[in-house]
């Protein structure tokens, strides 16, 4: 038997995350990154090296990121928090010009929504090979620093392009982030984590949450397979 094709034939705008789904979650970037949030927790705020790491997870769990947490309840200067956060060796990642082509093939508009600084994205695009594919980044200053899953932040990017929301589909590794978009009418797929170490937020081999459309193991498989609009 053949099996279906994942039609996104409706689709006109292309929204894909950056950090863990651009490129396989066992690329260690993030865990660079997770390394420096917590080096500068603890240099902020005067902790040990576990305490800052506690101080990080609560904050990232309860506000969506770290940073948010962050500017809750401290005095903290937000672009040097990022700056710190994403000085990290991105030549671990591994170009991907088969993934780089079939980004290119997709017919509309297609957009980099990350909370992440749109200078981390540009330096991770360029490792990737992907950097003159996409019409722009949304980062997280963009969002006024209300980072995903934040509705908020959903709603300033929605507006900032003036969104078919109908006719966008989104990529994510994080689950949470996902429900945000599901209900406000994405199209919505899972980049589920490669084998090895992944955070709460993200999904497992075989993992398909309810408010995911497509649950994937390879973001490059999944766009070399679906039917896209003609013409």
């Amino acid at each position: 038997m053949t099996a279906v094709r994942p039609d996104l034939s409706h689709i006109s705008h292309w929204v894909f995350d950056l950090d863990n789904t651009l490129y396989p979650s066992n690329a260690p970037v993030m865990t660079q990154m997770d390394r420096r949030m917590t080096q500068y927790v603890a240099r902020l705020l005067g902790l040990g090296e576990s305490e800052a790491r506690a101080v990080q997870k609560h904050y990232w769990r309860t506000y969506g990121t770290t940073l948010n947490g962050l500017m809750t309840h401290h005095e903290v200067d937000r672009r040097d928090f990022l700056d710190f956060v994403h000085d990290i060796d991105a030549s671990v990642i591994d170009p991907d010009p088969t993934l780089a082509a079939r980004i290119e093939a997709l017919p509309g508009r297609r957009l980099v929504y990350t909370n992440g600084s749109r200078g981390h994205a540009e330096n991770v695009l360029g490792r990737l090979g992907l950097e003159h594919l996409f019409n722009d980044i949304f980062d997280v200053e963009a969002a006024g620093f209300t980072p995903k899953p934040h509705r908020e932040g959903f709603d300033r990017f929605t507006a900032h392009f003036d969104l078919p929301v109908s006719e966008s589909v989104f990529f994510e590794d994080s689950v949470r982030n996902l429900k945000t978009a599901h209900e406000m009418g994405f199209t919505t797929v899972l980049v589920r984590a490669r084998e090895g170490p992944r955070d709460e937020e993200s999904a497992a081999p075989g993992e398909h949450p309810e408010h995911v459309h497509y649950a994937v193991d390879c973001l490059s498989t999944f766009l070399g397979d679906v039917r896209v609009k003609q013409g």
